[in-house]
């Protein structure tokens, strides 16, 4: 089946979180997140080197609800299930349909970091992942130096695989190592991710 005739749910819940897909109009909720973290980002992000526009950033949004329609890229924005606050983005990246694997990315927003939610949002999407569409393979790869994102992978059960030295050149302008971690089918059943603060589908 093509890809774009694929139906999942757009949209699903964690403990404290409600993840859903990018829509018009959350360009102004995301330029707000970006501006509070760009400090934060800019070591490890190459679209945080210089304050976005907020017409950018909504185009960016639209682009991305797009995609995620077109089931090219599947970009998900978090949010505090009971305020509804914007609190960073996640998702599904660099899909390969056939295998199907994916790759999970994800930032937060300063005010909400080192809370646990970046923690919740993977898991959730690992289980998206490999429950609801099927994958054979999920990647979290992040810079050698990023310590906080390789905690996100090494708490959640991910496997080092390996280490790609000098692979690229930073932000920063330094050369760069790249972590690679992975779960497979297997990973995933015996770590029994899917807790009462999984996601509820």
């Amino acid at each position: 089946m093509p890809p774009i005739l694929m139906d999942f749910p757009h949209s699903f819940e964690t403990e404290r979180l409600w993840i859903r897909l990018p829509l018009p109009g959350d360009g102004e909720l995301v330029y707000e997140a970006m501006l509070e973290t760009m400090d934060q980002l800019k070591q490890w992000m190459p679209w945080a080197q210089s304050p976005p526009s907020r017409e950018k950033t909504e185009i960016n949004v639209r682009q991305a609800h797009c995609k995620f329609l077109e089931k090219t890229d599947l970009r998900f924005h978090l949010f505090d299930r009971k305020t509804k606050v914007f609190i960073g983005s996640s998702g599904l990246h660099r899909i390969d349909w056939s295998v199907p694997k994916f790759e999970i990315g994800y930032w937060c927003r300063k005010s909400y970091m080192g809370q646990g939610y970046i923690t919740e949002a993977v898991r959730g999407l690992t289980v998206f992942a490999f429950e609801i569409l099927k994958a054979n393979r999920v990647e979290i790869r992040c810079d050698q130096r990023n310590v906080r994102s390789r905690k996100v992978a090494e708490r959640l059960g991910f496997k080092l695989e390996g280490i790609f030295r000098n692979f690229n050149v930073s932000v920063d302008q330094q050369l760069e190592n790249i972590c690679v971690y992975a779960m497979v089918p297997e990973d995933f059943y015996s770590l029994s991710l899917r807790k009462s603060d999984s996601a509820s589908m």
